[in-house]
């Protein structure tokens, strides 16, 4: 691996993404990590602080064509995965793309939608590809999706089901700005356009290869057993309604590819994993009612973590 261009493409992105998203590199970095590990992109926050932004600027930085759908109760599945028309100048019936064909979805406010358009979702997240009357078309490659959630109780949504929050390989948060992010914000509105064209940092091609790279990234055998241990104590912990699937496991070992990637390493370490544990195991799990704040479950999350001791990386 060639650790100079993995960590310099990372922060070239990074810096990229600083021009349309103020003070929340965090966040940015671990949506990076989940488009490099192959993965899709759960945002749950409440409207205004930036997520459509983000997706936008990723989009843009990562060279990917994008498409976004507003999601509401008379959103159709059709909408979403396109459908078969007559054409009459051939006598047949010609497949109309649907929104999904492009590299960068974002399913906005997807709790608003029916349980049938969320679930026209699945095989495109799941197999990259979609089945419209008895053919399947293939996906564009890369493709993520990035769906963003209202908070629970928001009017005219429900939740996620947790087979659909199971298929994405991470979940974020923007949050509010800090004081001083907020008005360089303003600043930057009084200065010109809201939203700026960014350049683009790497080509389609460039990040289908450096996925081959994140995959290739050696994990020990003791760091495999170490994240089934961290799995598997989520599903004994009585606390846990419903503990994390082997889609969790897979899903850990993948970031922590990414993130030993783009510090330029082409091995995993115990730290790699928990820089993304919590992100990613979180919105899998069910909690008791008596647990449903989010600060709560995090606090049990780390005591979990911390109670796993990490293997030495000789």
């Amino acid at each position: 691996m060639n650790t100079i261009s993995s960590v310099g493409k990372a922060k070239a992105v990074i810096r990229e993404l600083d021009k349309a998203i103020v003070g929340k590199d965090n966040v940015l970095i671990k949506a990076l990590l989940a488009v490099l590990a192959g993965g899709h992109i759960l945002m749950e926050d409440i409207p205004g602080v930036g997520k459509t932004t983000m997706a936008v600027a990723l989009s843009q930085a990562l060279g990917l064509d994008y498409n976004r759908v507003q999601f509401t109760p008379d959103v159709l599945p059709s909408d979403v995965t396109g459908f078969s028309i007559y054409d009459k100048n051939s006598g047949e019936m010609r497949y109309q793309k649907g929104a999904i064909l492009c590299n960068l979805f974002l399913a906005d406010e997807l709790n608003r939608a029916t349980s049938r358009t969320q679930s026209a979702l699945l095989q495109a997240m799941e197999e990259g590809e979609v089945t419209v009357d008895n053919r399947t078309y293939p996906l564009p490659q890369p493709f993520v999706v990035i769906a963003t959630q209202n908070p629970a109780g928001a009017k005219g949504t429900q939740l996620l089901p947790d087979s659909q929050m199971d298929r994405f390989m991470i979940r974020l948060s923007m949050g509010y700005p800090a004081h001083d992010d907020e008005v360089e914000i303003l600043r930057r509105r009084n200065m010109g356009p809201g939203r700026q064209e960014l350049a683009r940092i790497v080509t389609r091609e460039e990040l289908l290869h450096i996925r081959e790279e994140v995959e290739s990234v050696y994990v020990k055998d003791s760091v495999l057993d170490y994240i089934v241990t961290l799995c598997e104590k989520t599903r004994k912990d009585p606390r846990i309604l419903q503990g994390a699937s082997p889609r969790a496991s897979l899903a850990l070992s993948s970031l922590a590819r990414a993130t030993a990637w783009i510090q330029g390493r082409d091995y995993v370490l115990p730290r790699d994993i928990r820089f993304v544990f919590s992100d990613c195991i979180e919105h899998r799990l069910l909690w008791p009612a008596e647990l449903s704040d989010r600060s709560t479950q995090s606090a049990v999350l780390e005591e979990l973590f911390s109670s796993v001791p990490a293997p030495a990386i000789h």
